[in-house]
């Protein structure tokens, strides 16, 4: 088969290991190869680096496995050219030989360019995609406590919803304070008559009775 890049790097990604083998091509459709081992700490992932590029490998490939290739993403980004394969892509390429590791069929596939690259948004979209993603689940968190609250007032046939148009604003956290301190229910209901639902300040008596 033709050979795309002459140097290039197979990278077998782990959580606590690297495995790295690189190809070069020679003449008359001979190859050398070489492998080593590296960790996941930031100062074996700079080693590794330093070791692609002492052996002048152009072109980087490597599996998406969980989130553990992301580390050695953002370390060799910008000094290689990498790309994320898809596992279930690199097992479906047929002629593996039984006795290749993972790192050396990822380098020899990527050696003949029989890799299909996974799309990685570039660092400011990524970054952007995290910080999303971070505050919708903080949402999603505040509205999973805000409905546990209220269904606990509720087994307790305490009507807070009833009177105050929301439950966990200003006059309805002063309340639930107010009740949580042990406040009477005479200075419980000044807290409601000076809050937004001072419009309902009579009816403000009877949820507070529970059940």
């Amino acid at each position: 088969m033709e050979v795309l890049h002459a140097c290039c790097c197979g990278l077998d990604v782990h959580k606590k290991g690297v495995t790295a083998c690189v190809l070069w091509a020679e003449g008359k459709g001979k190859k050398r190869k070489e492998k080593r081992q590296f960790g996941t700490m930031t100062r074996d992932l700079l080693a590794l680096a330093d070791w692609l590029r002492a052996c002048g490998v152009t072109h980087v490939a490597m599996e998406s496995t969980g989130v553990y290739w992301k580390p050695v993403w953002n370390v060799l980004e910008g000094q290689f050219e990498i790309l994320l394969v898809n596992a279930q892509h690199i097992k479906a390429v047929p002629g593996r030989k039984t006795d290749q590791n993972d790192a050396e069929w990822i380098a020899d596939l990527l050696q003949h360019g029989l890799l299909r690259r996974s799309f990685v948004p570039p660092t400011a979209i990524r970054e952007l995609r995290d910080l999303t993603r971070y505050r919708v689940s903080l949402v999603q968190e505040c509205n999973r406590l805000a409905n546990r609250i209220q269904k606990v007032l509720e087994d307790a046939n305490i009507k807070l919803a009833s009177v105050a148009t929301d439950a966990l604003g200003a006059s309805g956290r002063a309340m639930l304070k107010a009740m949580i301190e042990g406040e009477e229910m005479r200075r419980n209901w000044r807290r409601c008559r000076a809050g937004y639902c001072g419009t309902k300040f009579r009816s403000c008596r009877e949820p507070w009775k529970g059940a």
